[in-house]
């Protein structure tokens, strides 16, 4: 299995713990960047092959290089859960050799209408969970995703948190596309809302010289709010997150780590929806809030956020900051 954004690696995380629960005779290995090593530790029957990108498995050549040293752990069968160009040629060259293989269906088609300005069809699509399970049943193992499990909370040094009986609330403000980012000014009205709250501890999350100093902005004027960004190593910021009560994120890969970890996450929608299949795993609709479709009717404008749509720019203020106040108070 070869995937890349964080993401995209998360969302499989949930799907795997399932498989190893309900076919614990079989054996799994996942190939992906060794960034991504942490995600999958602690899972029973499930070894990791990293993928060297950089210079092994660089190009076509590398690629061939890669089958090679597959090959040799004895795989019987392939399952391509991500569905680009590197993993379509992996996974031919398992078929060629006579091996069961199944790739993902990303459900291109619906998506395209669900995003669609005109002649828009607004329905729920499956879950990207639901079609890597798809892919799992093609190869003989269907699977229950209702019986899902989860790992152990992480033992945390108390220094990094503070007090123990505060309710840990995680913030991860930021995504790849600004049209999925919550405006700063009502993000900077939920933490000075609920830093009033001395029972609350605020953690922020993110990455990159221009985050960490707008999340060191955020939680400058408050004891209780902390931000966490390149203070701590990935291994380590897992571990913090899977002691969260809550986290707040956007339709990023904050949320998808969250959820992996079995921690009620609040989402927040801009130019996106969930419909498109991405609401964290094991989350409930309600807790998925999304910007005004009476007021902005073209939403959602794109599957990932990555496409502009003129006057669609302010959609998210239709998500009140008291809504989502409300919302993490509910859910504490």
């Amino acid at each position: 299995m070869r995937l890349s954004a964080m993401g995209d690696v998360a969302m499989t995380v949930p799907v795997l713990r399932a498989f190893v629960k309900q076919y614990p005779e079989v054996k799994l290995t996942v190939i992906s960047r060794p960034f991504f090593k942490p995600f999958f530790e602690g899972i029973p029957n499930l070894d990791f092959f990293a993928f060297d990108e950089k210079e092994r498995h660089k190009g076509f050549g590398g690629l061939l290089r890669l089958f090679q040293d597959v090959r040799k752990l004895k795989i019987d069968a392939f399952a391509d859960l991500h569905n680009v160009l590197r993993s379509k040629i992996v996974s031919l060259l398992f078929a060629l050799s006579g091996k069961k293989r199944a790739t993902v269906d990303k459900g291109r088609e619906g998506k395209k209408e669900l995003t669609r300005a005109e002649n828009k069809i607004f329905k729920q699509l499956p879950t990207m969970f639901e079609r890597h399970a798809k892919v799992f049943e093609e190869l003989g193992f269907p699977l229950d995703l209702s019986k899902a499990t989860f790992p152990e909370k992480a033992n945390l040094s108390v220094e990094i948190i503070g007090g123990q009986n505060q309710k840990l609330i995680g913030i991860a403000p930021f995504a790849q596309y600004d049209s999925k980012v919550y405006p700063l000014d009502l993000m900077t009205e939920v933490i000075t809302t609920l830093a009033q709250n001395q029972d609350y501890k605020i953690l922020l999350f993110g990455g990159g010289k221009k985050e960490i100093e707008i999340l060191d902005s955020l939680s400058q004027p408050f004891e209780n709010v902390i931000n966490m960004a390149g203070k701590i190593k990935f291994q380590q910021e897992l571990q913090l997150i899977s002691n969260l009560d809550v986290m707040l994120s956007m339709d990023s890969g904050n949320a998808h780590i969250a959820a992996m970890l079995g921690v009620k996450v609040i989402t927040l929608w801009g130019a996106t929806h969930p419909y498109a299949g991405f609401l964290p795993f094991n989350q409930s609709l309600e807790n998925a809030l999304t910007s005004d479709r009476n007021q902005y009717p073209k939403l959602p404008t794109s599957v990932y956020g990555n496409k502009i749509v003129e006057g669609y720019e302010d959609a998210m203020r239709t998500i009140s900051s008291k809504t989502v106040v409300e919302k993490i108070q509910r859910l504490l």
